[in-house]
């Protein structure tokens, strides 16, 4: 079953907005509000840097793009055409940011008329399946990140794969990849989307990702397939497709190419006892910055992805490490817009100085370099972390992340590796980056991991409230509660101590009344929630 649209009327009443202040705002539906709340930014790079074979590649990997695109929309909702019957135009532009009727920044409130709750199932399963009943099944297939459960004519539950569940629009990709490979001059690139064209028609990622881990010397990438696993709220574990198109930095690339192979000692040093960090990091990863010059599907969501750490498959982390690209363009566009009008207002005058783009670069950066770290595997049997934390695992996993980011940071500057901040900047503005994700809501695992960072910061003294409201932040607290919350994360992920997991999560994963009010603060003030993009051949420059 699709969730669609039916045939009832999809305007939404005009609501007044209750902020105030100019005669023009109290104009606005609160609809164009939330559509205003995402800053426009327009994808560009410097197209001089690549081949005109690369040009040549980018038309059609656009196009690819948008069919990943479209299959998003069949997998979060249904088809996008379903929009056209929508007349409010406030209304339509939000469900376009959102890829349905759910506001994905507001715990994924419904705001179109004859929605309730946003299903849990998405469409990878059927709308009426339970956890129960999908642990009842018995389909050996269930279990793939790559299958859509669907019903026999019993009712029964069976699973699908996706190359065959999506065929029509699968193939249309395949025929476009010939098209690139048949085209594409560079060897690793033409055996990544060889193997990837593959990949897609069998549900088999292994080799098309180990291919990509080798596609090291050019300067244009495309990230594409079925990822992340973030939509489905049944398992967390169907996943969406999605894609990238990239343009390297090479000179921004080769300032972190000395980190790779500092990750073992960065995993021997973390903060917490020596089992609990007994995973040993590959060092072929790749750490390079890039501009995005094209998103499409699942990370074009709601709250933009502004760096990746891929594959996710954790045998090809354990043979090669990962790639981890920083979008710098897109990250840009977040401080300027968002970050550091949000310190200039909540950070006290006299440590706002310690709020800047890199120290936020490196926060971002480290970040995805976390998500190496840990363990991957449970250290009593409970096999991997990914299936002991259960629907836990990815609010975890970016708790992980983001704190890890953080120590790692702050260790390298330490070393003297890192020297144009200090660990006051990646402090001061990792805070302000708590209030940026935690508006992100309880629907996103970003939010959620955030908002149980911010609550264990503030019970461990780390900042504190001034009696105008601005923040005052205690730099020796906030390493020790940096330290402890890391221990914390990774005995938890180490233990598969789902139980606890679940119930902190529950009890800290919330926004209490104080932040409450300093969110109020930030909305009222105007500040973007997020970014959307201007993208495409023409805002390129390049000929359609």
């Amino acid at each position: 079953m699709v969730i669609a649209f039916g045939c009832f009327a999809l305007l939404m009443p005009s609501c007044k907005n209750k902020k105030t202040e100019t005669p023009e705002e109290t104009t606005k539906s609160e609809l164009q509000q939330k559509v205003e709340e995402y800053a426009y930014f327009d994808l560009t790079t410097d197209l001089s840097k690549l081949s005109e074979n690369d040009k040549q590649l980018i038309p059609i990997f656009f196009e690819i793009g948008q069919i990943m695109d479209d299959l998003f929309w069949e997998q979060t909702f249904g088809p996008k055409s379903s929009l056209d019957t929508i007349q409010d135009k406030w209304m339509k532009e939000f469900a376009i940011i959102n890829y349905g009727a759910w506001d994905r920044l507001d715990n994924d409130k419904p705001f179109i008329p004859g929605f309730g709750d946003k299903p849990a199932t998405c469409n990878y399963y059927p709308q009426d399946c339970t956890l129960e009943e999908y642990e009842a099944c018995t389909d050996k297939n269930k279990d793939s990140h790559y299958t859509v459960l669907t019903r026999n004519a019993d009712g029964s539950l069976k699973a699908v794969w996706y190359h065959e569940f999506y065929k029509e629009k699968i193939d249309k990709v395949c025929a476009l990849l010939d098209k690139a490979i048949n085209i594409c001059e560079n060897p690793a690139m033409k055996k990544y989307l060889t193997l990837r064209k593959q990949a897609l028609q069998t549900d088999d990622y292994f080799e098309s990702d180990m291919a990509w881990m080798d596609m090291k010397d050019t300067k244009l990438d495309f990230v594409v397939g079925p990822i992340e696993n973030y939509d489905d709220k049944l398992n967390v574990l169907k996943t969406s497709y999605e894609a990238f198109v990239l343009v390297k930095n090479d000179e921004e690339s080769n300032k972190l190419t000395k980190f790779v192979s500092m990750l073992p000692q960065l995993q021997k040093e973390l903060p917490c006892d020596a089992k609990y960090r007994n995973y040993v990091p590959g060092t072929s990863s790749d750490l390079n910055v890039y501009d995005v010059i094209y998103y499409g599907g699942d990370c074009n969501a709601g709250g933009k992805t502004i760096a990746i750490n891929l594959p996710n498959d954790d045998r090809v982390q354990a043979a090669k490490g990962s790639r981890r690209f920083q979008l710098r363009n897109a990250m840009q566009a977040k401080f300027d817009k968002i970050m550091k009008p949000i310190g200039e207002m909540v950070i006290e005058p006299s440590e706002q100085s310690h709020i800047n783009f890199d120290a936020f670069f490196w926060n971002v950066t480290f970040h995805e370099v976390g998500h190496g770290l840990g363990v991957k595997q449970t250290i009593d049997g409970k096999g991997s972390v990914d299936a002991a934390m259960k629907t836990e695992n990815t609010n975890w996993e970016e708790a992980k992340a983001d704190i890890l980011g953080l120590h790692l940071v702050c260790a390298l500057v330490d070393k003297g590796e890192i020297t144009n901040i200090t660990k006051e900047d990646a402090i001061t503005t990792y805070i302000v980056g708590l209030l940026r994700s935690v508006r992100f809501g309880a629907a996103d695992a970003h939010g959620v991991a955030n908002m149980m960072c911010y609550n264990f910061f503030e019970e461990q003294g780390a900042f504190k409230r001034n009696g105008n409201g601005s923040y005052h932040i205690d730099y020796e607290k906030a390493e020790k509660a940096m330290n402890a919350w890391i221990a914390t994360i990774l005995k938890t992920q180490a233990t598969g101590d789902f139980a606890f997991a679940s119930k902190f999560s529950k009890e800290h994963g919330t926004i209490g009344q104080n932040l409450q009010k300093d969110l109020d603060r930030i909305n009222k003030a105007g500040i973007p929630r997020d970014i959307r993009f201007n993208q495409g051949l023409d805002v390129l420059g390049l000929k359609k």
